[in-house]
């Protein structure tokens, strides 16, 4: 049984870690870090957590003997320290995306913990997903030939929620371009077996998005020809579709990346729905963290080691750079292919 220290204890934990945790088989959280010491104590009281491991700090988290691995989930512009924390107190680590406020970042998290001899994983939950799962094996079975178009959304209503550290750009790293828009590249570059090569993004602000987009649509073009749209927005109702549309048949499913109700996935053939089959993504966070439990213990590999969080990041720096240029900008290959097989 793997013991998790979550640093960082907030409104994710509350909502997604914990119930996922909850439903996990080989771990569970001992210890968490607020910055304020009695959130941290009445976070831990309302889990049953001891009070003796409830820290104010990530640095204090890591230091506690009873913690194997953590969990870091304090705001975007911590990431770093927090991982190099960890690193340094020989923990495991496990990053909430985006891993980094840039690509250097996180280069410097993932050499820092290949230096180390330590894990760093990225938490991409939706590689956890079931229906994520099914895109990617239908689309390798060849159930639409080849794809010529993707595309994934995810908006979400964020006026009034309270990470309001997500409209400051010196804290997030951006908006929803960074916030969900990494989740949806994640999940194309997942299916599709495929990587970018090519951005372009347009976005808008308003008065309440802060120093950030509250809207944008990217373009991506892949390097075995498909182009994918990617549509996100903290201004627009809850939606998180994914459409594969290829050469014989088109894969689709509304709220294809929810892990709260069934999704339906669907197949279409000459205009004809030619088959139908209805998943839960409800244990992806549960299958997250026992995913990382069994890397820790050695068992086998984690599937989104820090490197694939350092791709991620890679992109969404193109992406905010086309954004402000206007004009579609190159996305580099993941430092170099040596580094790939290195890191």
């Amino acid at each position: 049984m793997i013991r998790f220290g979550i640093a960082g204890f907030g409104l994710h934990a509350v909502r997604r870690l914990m119930p996922g945790f909850a439903l996990a088989r080989n771990c569970k959280v001992v210890a968490l870090s607020r910055r304020d010491s009695d959130k941290a104590r009445e976070a831990a009281r309302q889990y049953g957590i001891p009070h003796g491991f409830a820290f104010a700090s990530t640095e204090e988290l890591c230091r506690c003997p009873e913690v194997d691995a953590v969990l870091v989930t304090t705001p975007n512009a911590c990431h770093l320290q927090d991982v190099l924390t960890a690193v340094a107190a020989g923990k495991p680590v496990l990053c909430e995306k985006p891993m980094g406020m840039d690509a250097d970042e996180c280069r410097q998290m993932v050499e820092a913990a290949h230096k180390a001899g330590v894990l760093l994983g990225v938490a991409q939950v939706f590689r956890f997903e079931e229906s994520t799962a099914r895109f990617r094996e239908r689309l390798a079975a060849g159930d639409i030939g080849r794809p010529i178009f993707a595309r994934a959304e995810f908006s979400y209503p964020g006026s009034g929620h309270a990470r309001t550290w997500l409209y400051n750009r010196s804290i997030s790293g951006g908006g929803p371009i960074a916030d969900v828009g990494v989740h949806c590249i994640d999940a194309l570059r997942y299916i599709l077996q495929d990587e970018p090569r090519l951005v372009s993004v347009v976005g808008r602000s308003d008065e309440g998005s802060g120093d950030v987009e509250g809207a944008a649509v990217l373009t991506l073009e892949f390097r075995r020809g498909t182009l994918a749209t990617v549509l996100v927005s903290t201004r627009a109702h809850y939606r998180t579709p994914l459409e594969i549309v290829g050469d014989a048949g088109v894969l689709r499913a509304d709220d294809a990346l929810n892990v709260e109700r069934l999704v339906k996935l669907e197949l279409w053939r000459d205009g004809h729905l030619a088959a139908e089959e209805t998943v839960s993504n409800q244990l992806a966070y549960a299958r997250q963290a026992d995913a990382f439990a069994a890397a820790v213990e050695g068992r086998e590999e984690f599937p989104v080691p820090g490197r694939e969080g350092w791709q991620n990041q890679i992109i969404l720096d193109a992406a905010y750079r086309s954004l402000s240029s206007e004009k579609s900008e190159p996305i580099p290959v993941f430092a170099d292919d040596a580094g790939r097989q290195s890191l």
